[in-house]
């Protein structure tokens, strides 16, 4: 049986993620930071679909203690991973660090993804796919020198999150090019406007408003979940790496903006900080 891992499974988009890899026949694995929901998404899906091959696991990739002791477990009880969908973020209302000091939206949408992809990579094999959840909002993105260190007098909710997404699709573009001759494929998606949690303000009444007279106009978790279902398996797009899709489609991004000087910045700064963890 195929085994697919989910990182925040237990939110909207990734409940469906959840169902469909299920439906498919794969044993899935939810990541899940907040395991007792978790759980009950678990219950709610196996009754829903009669499907039993689901599994709850506990990660916080915030911590990289959490996300070691995962990658721990999964080597102990599989020998393959064949779908890994980097699905978790957040968008912080207040400024917030991780266990290892670096700004939490970074922390957990870049950095944590980039460590639990890191260390699974043995799991891998040809026919591996892996898709990372990103935005448009990337393209507002900047990878400064100092990205990793957290300045709390500068913090931006929106600033932050769309550096952690460019910070990820420049990931998916190096994993891509590194892993191709193994017959892993590396995409990422631009899921859009979609109404989840994620897009709460932190103010009772901007986000009263919100529910009353945006999110209704917005895309349902299910619609946000479409195409990374496409990409996770679909056989039209198995030998397709490297891209950014939306609404099942490549969304073209020019050779200037892939090798820009800070893709090679980030890379530098992301091995020199979590050197000391690659290794299972």
């Amino acid at each position: 049986m195929k085994v697919g891992i989910i990182t925040g499974a237990d939110g909207g988009i990734g409940k469906y993620l959840t169902e469909a890899l299920a439906k498919k026949g794969y044993f899935v694995i939810m990541a899940c930071k907040n395991k007792k929901k978790g759980d009950n998404v678990c219950e709610q899906i196996k009754q829903k679909t009669g499907c039993s091959s689901i599994e709850v696991i506990h990660l916080d990739l915030s911590s990289f203690d959490s996300i070691n002791q995962f990658v721990t477990e999964i080597y102990s009880k599989y020998n393959r991973i064949d779908i890994i969908l980097n699905n978790a973020g957040v968008l912080c209302c207040r400024p917030q660090t991780t266990k290892e000091n670096v700004e939490l939206t970074i922390g957990v949408n870049y950095l944590g993804h980039y460590l639990l992809t890191e260390k699974l990579f043995s799991l891998t094999s040809e026919g591996t796919r892996i898709i990372n959840t990103v935005s448009l909002m990337l393209r507002y993105g900047k990878i400064a020198p100092d990205f990793l260190l957290f300045d709390r007098s500068h913090f931006s909710r929106f600033t932050y999150y769309s550096h952690s997404k460019l910070a990820l699709y420049y990931a998916t573009l190096e994993w891509a090019e590194k892993w191709k001759q193994k017959g892993i494929t590396v995409n990422c998606v631009d899921p859009g406007i979609v109404n989840t949690n994620i897009i709460r303000l932190g103010n009772k009444v901007v986000d009263k408003l919100c529910d009353w007279f945006f999110r209704p106009l917005i895309r349902t978790p299910q619609q946000g979940a479409d195409t990374i279902i496409y990409l996770a398996t679909n056989d039209e797009v198995k030998n397709i790496t490297g891209k950014l899709f939306r609404n099942r489609k490549i969304k073209q991004m020019s050779s200037s903006f892939n090798n820009h000087p800070q893709r090679e910045l980030l890379k530098q700064q992301t091995e020199d900080f979590i050197a000391r963890y690659i290794n299972v």
